[in-house]
């Protein structure tokens, strides 16, 4: 999202979720997201804009509308490392019902049922990134997604929010 704002696009967000330890430099989220299935009006003002949506959301996506979905691809040890050390730091790892050799493969059932699902879906273009490959060629990636997106971004600019010291779940 930090790429995408600072190449120029207009990220719709409404800052409830403020920047802490396990995200310094902030959420980028929009809580109507969430509701989307029930009241997707808040759509009509989200058209040119990005918006950040978790996986298990695209499908609540309205079929009459285009979307160009950029897709993060991380391990998946590492983003249950994650989630589980933002949970430790919050105080709620007991709310974690499964232990984590329990939750790959959940994860990985739900992402391929998606890509899946993604690649039949004519209202949506679809590009995946990897995240790793974001930290380690990050102009590449920057180009990659500038001309997914129609060519006006700003690379340099894109490139410069790249930081390696906020990679902190490494395997």
């Amino acid at each position: 999202m930090q790429m995408l704002a600072a190449g120029g696009m207009s990220v719709l967000t409404d800052g409830v979720r403020q920047a802490d330890e396990d995200n310094p430099r902030g959420y980028f989220e929009f809580e109507k997201v969430k509701i989307m299935k029930v009241d997707p009006s808040w759509l009509n003002d989200a058209t040119g804009k990005v918006v950040k949506m978790i996986s298990m959301l695209l499908r609540d996506l309205p079929p009459d509308r285009q979307f160009k979905i950029i897709f993060m691809k991380r391990n998946l040890d590492e983003v249950i490392a994650s989630q589980k050390e933002m949970l430790e730091r919050r105080g709620q790892q007991e709310s974690a019902a499964a232990d984590d050799e329990q939750m790959k493969p959940i994860y990985r059932k739900h992402l391929w049922g998606l890509e899946s699902w993604l690649s039949k879906q004519v209202n949506m273009q679809v590009l995946y990134v990897n995240y790793n490959r974001i930290i380690l060629k990050p102009r590449k990636t920057a180009m990659e997604i500038n001309n997914f997106l129609g060519g006006n971004l700003d690379i340099e600019k894109m490139v410069m929010t790249v930081d390696e010291g906020l990679y902190r779940q490494r395997r």
